[in-house]
C-alpha cells in the first residue's frame, strides 16, 4: 500500500483482523444498548412493572375522584360543604373529603390513595357545583 493510493483504494484493500472484528462488535453492542436505554425508550422488566403499577394506581384514583365529585355534589348540604372546602387550606382539603367518606366505597376499610386530593382539587377548580339528576333505568327491548 503506497501513500499515493486514494481513500477508496485503501478502504478496498483493508482487511481487519479477528481482534478488530471482535472489538468492533463489542463496541457496537454496547453503543446499541446505551442508545436504546437512553434515547430509544427501552425499559427493563422491573421498570415496566413499576410503570404499570403506577398507571393502575393513578387510574383507580382518577375513577374514585370522579365518583367522589358526583357523590359530593349529590349530598344534601353540598353547597355549604363546597364553600367550606374552598375556604380550607390546600393541605386540609383532602382531610375534609376523606372524613366525609366520599372516597371510601363499599367493602373498603380505607379511602382510595390519592383520590381525596384529586377530588378536592377538582371541586375547588369548579366554577359551580354540577347538578345531579336521577339516573334513568335502562329501557328493555325484550318483547
Amino acid at each position: 500500500m503506497s501513500h499515493t493510493d486514494s481513500l477508496s483504494q485503501r478502504w478496498a484493500e483493508y482487511r481487519p483482523t479477528k481482534t478488530a472484528w471482535f472489538w468492533s462488535g463489542v463496541t457496537i453492542a454496547i453503543a446499541t444498548m446505551v442508545i436504546g436505554f437512553t434515547a430509544g425508550g427501552w425499559t427493563t422488566g422491573g421498570t415496566a412493572a413499576e410503570m404499570a403499577e403506577d398507571a393502575a394506581r393513578d387510574a383507580r384514583a382518577e375513577l374514585a375522584s370522579a365518583i367522589c365529585v358526583h357523590r359530593f355534589a349529590a349530598a344534601p348540604d353540598a353547597s355549604t360543604k363546597w364553600a367550606e372546602l374552598k375556604d380550607a387550606s390546600s393541605y386540609e382539603r383532602d382531610n375534609l373529603i376523606e372524613d366525609a367518606g366520599w372516597t371510601t366505597f363499599a367493602a373498603m376499610e380505607e379511602a382510595v390513595p390519592g383520590a381525596a386530593d384529586m377530588c378536592a382539587d377538582n371541586l375547588v377548580a369548579m366554577e359551580s357545583l354540577p347538578t345531579t339528576s336521577a339516573v334513568a333505568a335502562p329501557v328493555s327491548t325484550d318483547g
